[in-house]
């Protein structure tokens, strides 16, 4: 499989799992604070993906990778996710919707100051058209927003973009096992004091067998196998072209929530359910042309 190939896969899965985490999520934050939810994600994503880097992907890491593990750990994994939690918490869940349309157009603008892509007319036109794309889903009209829970939120795609594009520049020298694996762990020990003041306030949550599942659910799938496939798809192609990806999430959570949670999908969920299959589409056979040899690219 041809690596821009094996990157849309990875980043489409890892997209999608994230799209389809809110339902999970949903279930498990009515009785588990946020903090405390997020340490004990990253705990279980910790673990298993530190036995298996330990079983099948050792390898020395230098002391100059460890700069990219903690910027990937501190940006993305702690500074986005709680931003994430707090400018949803200060505004409301559909405000958070719509700034995702914000994350990919950060990443192109850090793509091209920090590793220096190109920005072509199909990046451009893909970008601005799986935008629209999300807008039509998630609507425009804001519902109860807060103008400090959206410059939060703002705070929140930035940051995740940053963090994207550091991976990408961190894998260049460390495996991807490598790179997500201690960063998770850096983010779950940073997030230990944020989690232990919940836990003074609140009280440690009383886990049955479900909310258990959940947890190992959202460990072992949403965090330890999709940060690993974002980080994946982020190594095999441009970044410009992986953050189109990320409009897969509102696409699978709006689905699983018509499928799960008897939710009423609308017209213009599907007109920009087709402008994002078309943008990402569009994108990714741009850059597997711009892959062949000159000689081929008309045959």
């Amino acid at each position: 499989m041809r690596k821009e190939w094996l990157g849309a896969l990875s980043l489409t899965l890892a997209a999608s799992i994230w799209g389809g985490m809110y339902v999970v999520s949903k279930y498990a934050l009515a009785y588990i604070e946020p903090f405390t939810f997020v340490w004990l994600r990253y705990a279980v994503a910790f673990m298993v993906l530190f036995v298996v880097w330990f079983r099948f992907g050792r390898e020395s890491i230098r002391r100059a990778d460890w700069k990219w593990i903690g910027l990937v750990g501190v940006i993305g994994y702690v500074a986005s996710i709680s931003f994430q939690f707090i400018g949803t918490k200060l505004s409301d869940a559909h405000t958070g919707s719509l700034v995702t349309a914000a994350t990919p157009a950060f990443m192109v603008l850090f793509a091209r100051i920090l590793l220096k892509e190109r920005l072509t007319p199909v990046k451009i036109g893909a970008l601005g058209l799986a935008t629209v794309g999300v807008l039509i889903v998630v609507g425009w009209e804001g519902e109860g927003t807060y103008r400090v829970g959206s410059f939060i939120l703002v705070l929140a795609a930035v940051t995740w973009a940053l963090m994207s594009i550091y991976v990408k520049i961190g894998t260049q020298t460390l495996s991807t096992l490598t790179l997500t694996t201690f960063a998770i762990g850096v983010a779950w020990l940073l997030m230990t004091p944020l989690m232990s003041i919940e836990v003074m306030q609140a009280g440690w949550p009383k886990l049955n067998g479900v909310l258990w599942l959940s947890v190992l659910y959202i460990g072992v799938v949403s965090t330890a196998g999709a940060f690993f496939f974002w980080n994946k798809g982020l190594e095999l192609m441009d970044a410009s072209v992986g953050s189109l990806f990320f409009f897969f999430q509102p696409l699978v959570g709006g689905t699983l929530g018509w499928l799960v949670l008897n939710e009423t999908l609308h017209l213009n969920f599907f007109i920009g359910a087709g402008c994002i299959m078309t943008a990402v589409t569009w994108s990714t056979l741009a850059e597997r042309r711009e892959q062949l040899p000159i000689s081929n690219r008309h045959l």
